[in-house]
């Protein structure tokens, strides 16, 4: 198992570019499944998760070649089927929380597909009934396998069929796999609820390169109509909203002078203002992010004087994936805030480590935690901690960079995940990271 071992205290000073988005990664690649012929994606992020399913495929017979730095080709003409029943199979899915999105592609490919029950980060129960709901409104028989922990999904006879429907909820992944499944049905399918991300309308734009008729982009009802075959195409992924959200909170807790490269700020939504609202200094210089060095910052209150409330919600709303990037960004605020996770029961519970290191946290409930900002009155104290997911571990990183002393974070393969050379890429620009091999 690796670990980090962080010298904090030290102002980074620089540029740094976001590589590309790790979640619109996972959905593309999924795409690719769908054709038989060659899809090139640019801006692959080279990350654990990315790796992984990049394996999986190999494994299943897509023929992948690696072009040169983030650029990847696939075509997946001779899938063996065979290989889907096999133990290698099972373990590689269930080890891998994005694998879920493959169900619609094979479905579509050889009218059936098996998954174990996928990992991924240990952040609470992360319900399937989106994906396995959809897939059954479009004919699909869907059955759980409880000794196997393995769900059969089938689709009849006759085929898939478009249909109406609204999702009980906005489920991004969710919302992928129901998508790429209905651009090769039977009829129109028309999803009311839908999430619309800009990994989905990345998603979608994909698609419609390879000759899917998509329409609604953009919004939370898409109409797809079914069409008999999907062709090949080139796509180049987003910048990664959540790097862009992370280096924010590190800029900020640092003392440091960034400038965050090639954005798209048109795709950051409400981001900016959310690290606004804990007083932090934003400015835009073209498709870049200028952050200055901040001495102190203050969190606004709202207009009639009652403590800040920051809270996720599905897009246009504040992702969920920088909630612990906000939280630990406040702890050296002046003022107080409230942290409101409402999709996951146990991604807060990290912040028992940055209590150990003297933040100012009281977790009121499982989805609820208020920081009560400390204004570098003092630093906080070094600390060793194991990462329990992508999130909490890259805010235990900003809260190491920032401490007085070295502290030590295990468990980074889950880092890993989430960010390539986040250690590299940091020491670059003035950290002190050494990654140590136990």
């Amino acid at each position: 198992m690796s670990s980090f071992i962080i010298e904090g205290g030290h102002r980074l000073k620089g540029d740094i570019r976001p590589l590309g988005a790790k979640n619109e990664a996972l959905e593309v690649l999924c795409a690719t499944l769908l054709t038989s012929e060659t899809v090139t994606i640019n801006n692959l992020p080279e990350i654990l998760d990315v790796l992984n399913l990049i394996e999986l495929f190999r494994q299943m017979g897509v023929e992948v070649h690696h072009l040169s730095k983030g650029k990847f080709s696939f075509r997946a003409r001779n899938l063996d089927e065979a290989y889907l029943n096999s133990t290698d199979f099972r373990k590689r899915t269930a080890s891998l929380r994005g694998s879920v999105m493959i169900l619609g592609p094979l479905l579509c490919r050889f009218g059936h597909a098996i998954l174990p029950q996928p990992g991924g980060d240990k952040i609470g129960r992360r319900r399937l009934d989106t994906h396995f709901i959809g897939l059954q409104k479009l004919g699909a028989h869907f059955e759980y396998v409880p000794d196997e922990y393995l769900y059969r999904i089938t689709a009849p006879k006759e085929g898939l069929k478009g249909t109406y429907m609204l999702l009980d909820e906005a489920s991004v992944t969710g919302t992928a796999n129901i998508v790429m499944t209905a651009t090769l049905t039977h009829g129109t399918t028309t999803i009311y609820n839908a999430a619309c991300e800009p990994y989905i309308q990345q998603l979608c734009k994909m698609l419609i390169q390879m000759g899917a008729r998509i329409e609604g982009i953009g919004s939370n009802l898409l109409r797809i109509t079914g069409v008999s075959s999907l062709g090949s195409a080139e796509h180049t992924l987003l910048p990664d909203m959540i790097e862009v959200g992370s280096f924010i909170g590190m800029a900020a807790m640092t003392g440091s002078e960034i400038t965050i490269k090639d954005v798209s700020v048109p795709d950051l939504g409400i981001i900016p203002d959310a690290f606004r609202h804990l007083g932090i200094n934003i400015e835009q210089q073209g498709d870049d992010l200028y952050i200055p060095r901040h001495d102190h910052y203050t969190i606004e209150s709202f207009i009639d004087g009652s403590i800040m409330n920051i809270s996720d919600a599905p897009w246009p709303g504040l992702t969920p994936d920088l909630l612990s990037v906000l939280l630990v960004t406040a702890t050296q605020a002046k003022g107080a805030v409230l942290i409101h996770q409402k999709m996951f029961e146990s991604r807060l519970f990290f912040v028992d480590k940055l209590i150990n290191m003297g933040a100012q946290i009281i977790l009121c409930d499982p989805h609820r935690a208020t920081v009560i900002g400390i204004d570098h009155q003092y630093n906080l104290r070094h600390n060793n901690m194991s990462s329990p997911d992508i999130r909490a571990g890259i805010a235990m990183l900003i809260a190491a960079m920032s401490a007085e002393g070295t502290s030590r974070i295990m468990n980074i393969e889950q880092i890993d995940r989430g960010y390539e050379n986040i250690d590299g890429r940091l020491n670059a620009i003035g950290a002190r990271i050494t990654r140590s091999e136990d």
